[in-house]
């Protein structure tokens, strides 16, 4: 009887085998989940302080702007004014020309830049062409100049009484042009100081592509008889096509956004000549503090881009889808 009771609580101590094994399974997955959770929080967690500092300093401001485009006034006598700015805008004779000097602008100076970029671009990718990275730094050199100090420069190059370029057209006989003082010479000279500034920018990503293209293609159509500019008609510009087209939008972009280099030239002068949409907003919101209105013709200026972009990606890009 003794030896049937120690044999019950022996096995009452030691509990059920199935049970045991079912317990530490369950265990084991438990700690699995928990470990590949951590694993799955780690990109989040490394990436909380970039979209924490993206929400606060970029998405707030950006929709908070939303807002503030529908008030007027500053401060404690902010009133809402429903879509007033926006209605504002059209019969604003300064916004409409300011976007037609932004226009006019871009629509000189963008191809302008891009024909020079490619030529460069070509240039330097010619096999005549001897220490190919000197002359690619030195191309680049004037993108990583500071835009005040390249406004500040040509604003000493070009001016009328002691300008270089002045000096250079009085020594070879033509009279002196007063660069930043007639409209249509202040807007030149944008469109100059754009030209110098971002040029080598666009001949350096040319140069890229073009040192992509095989050049077996280039010994076939020698071989077939094509001629320069058969060949570049039929294989450079084809095969340029993607870097064309985003050099073309970003530049059109960057042209609707102009700001510093007419500020630094002519203060938007002269007679309103060179003022462009982003000063006219700079002016709204910090001269006269009516940053509901700034606000309007910032989004006005936005809605502007998407559309620019969008046209642009539908007349340039691959025609073949």
């Amino acid at each position: 009887m003794s030896v049937a009771v120690t044999g019950r609580r022996r096995d009452e101590n030691s509990g059920n085998p199935h049970r045991d094994t079912a317990a530490l399974a369950d265990a084991g997955r438990r700690r699995a989940k928990r470990a590949s959770a951590r694993r799955k929080a780690v990109p989040y967690l490394l990436l909380a302080p970039a979209l924490l500092t993206f929400a606060v300093f970029k998405a707030y401001p950006i929709l908070d702007s939303l807002r503030i485009s529908t008030t007027t006034g500053a401060g404690a006598a902010t009133r809402g004014a429903g879509m007033s700015n926006y209605q504002r805008l059209v019969h604003d004779p300064l916004f409409w020309q300011a976007l037609r000097n932004t226009a006019e602008i871009l629509v000189v100076q963008v191809p302008l830049m891009l024909a020079l970029a490619l030529l460069l671009a070509l240039g330097i990718n010619s096999a005549l062409v001897k220490w190919r990275a000197v002359w690619r730094l030195g191309i680049f050199m004037p993108a990583v100049t500071g835009l005040v100090a390249t406004g500040v420069m040509f604003g000493f190059l070009l001016d009328k009484d002691s300008g270089a370029l002045n000096w250079l057209l009085n020594g070879v006989g033509l009279g002196k042009v007063d660069w930043l003082g007639s409209g249509s010479g202040a807007r030149m000279a944008v469109v100059l100081v754009l030209t110098w500034h971002y040029t080598g920018y666009n001949a350096v990503i040319y140069l890229a592509g073009l040192q992509g293209v095989p050049k077996d293609l280039y010994e076939a159509a020698m071989v077939d008889g094509a001629g320069p500019v058969r060949r570049f008609r039929s294989i450079t510009v084809p095969a340029l096509r993607p870097i064309i087209l985003f050099t073309v939008v970003l530049s059109s972009i960057g042209t609707l956004q102009l700001f510093d280099e007419p500020y630094i030239l002519t203060r938007g002068g002269p007679d309103n000549a060179t003022l462009t949409v982003s000063m006219y907003l700079y002016e709204n919101g910090f001269h006269y503090f009516d940053f509901g209105y700034a606000s309007a013709i910032a989004y006005a200026l936005t809605l502007l881009v998407v559309i620019l972009g969008v046209v642009q990606m539908r007349l340039m890009g691959d025609r073949d889808k």
